[in-house]
């Protein structure tokens, strides 16, 4: 019998499986999901996620349709849209009735073809690659010269060789002595050259008298007329000068028109 302690143990039981909440998804219904999560038995939250996965995976892939059979244009036709098909030209293919003839014909063909290829090449013989011909020749040019090799120079120079080649071009050696400036024929043109070793005085030293006052804007403006101070400085020797300066290109009476500077001319005679 039954005691009224166990009695009471079977009704607590009883009273706590009454009270807990139903599982979701345990009893299928009308928008049940089973085995898919709380939530799935709502019909809203079953669609937006059916939208979701349709957004994540893209569209589905349509099958490809069936490509048809269709046959392609005889060979050397070239298919025009819309354009009705042409017969293709027949080629007739050469008859070789005797190979030995037409390997004597190729023969030839690569005769001419190596004559016209050693013509161009300056008279020399072709040499067509193949792994029979023997390696070429190198040719002796005379034009490239090899004194970068210590071999090729040390096999034909020694010390007494190259004491023998200096004191060959001392033998060689003149100095040549400076002549007289040779004169222009048919000219009275006064020589500048001649000028500047005849004198000796350095430029800006006065050694004639200007009677004239040249003003700074004249000697600057008739100055400017010549295309070089050389050129002032024949005009000026042609004109009376250096006694007598009639254009103002001397004021300050050294001799030398319009900055002309005999100093290079000195140099160059010196050297």
């Amino acid at each position: 019998m039954m005691s009224f302690r166990s009695f009471l143990m079977l009704g607590a039981v009883a009273g706590l499986a009454a009270c807990q909440p139903a599982i979701p998804d345990s009893n299928p219904g009308d928008f049940a999901d089973p085995g898919r999560g709380v939530g799935f038995d709502n019909p809203n939250t079953l669609a937006a996620r059916e939208a979701r996965d349709a957004q994540l995976t893209g569209p589905a892939v349509q099958p490809a349709a069936p490509v048809g059979t269709q046959p392609l244009p005889p060979a050397g036709q070239q298919p025009v849209a819309g354009a009705p098909a042409r017969p293709a030209t027949a080629q007739t293919p050469r008859a070789v009735s005797n190979p030995a003839s037409l390997d004597a014909e190729l023969a030839q063909i690569a005769a001419n073809n190596d004559a016209a290829a050693a013509r161009a090449n300056s008279g020399q013989t072709v040499v067509n690659a193949s792994p029979s011909n023997a390696a070429p020749v190198i040719l002796n040019n005379p034009g490239i010269s090899d004194e970068n090799n210590f071999d090729a120079v040390s096999s034909r120079e020694s010390i007494a060789s190259d004491a023998a080649r200096l004191e060959a071009n001392r033998q060689q050696y003149q100095v040549v002595q400076p002549t007289a400036l040779p004169s222009r024929a048919g000219s009275a043109q006064p020589n500048v050259v001649q000028y500047a070793l005849q004198t000796r005085h350095p430029k800006g030293t006065q050694m004639h008298r200007r009677f004239s006052v040249a003003s700074a804007a004249k000697f600057q403006r008739n100055c400017a007329v010549y295309n070089s101070s050389d050129e002032a400085q024949i005009d000026f020797l042609a004109s009376g000068g250096p006694q007598r300066d009639r254009k103002g290109l001397d004021p300050d009476g050294d001799g030398y028109a319009c900055g002309w500077d005999p100093a290079p001319f000195r140099r160059a005679a010196g050297n």
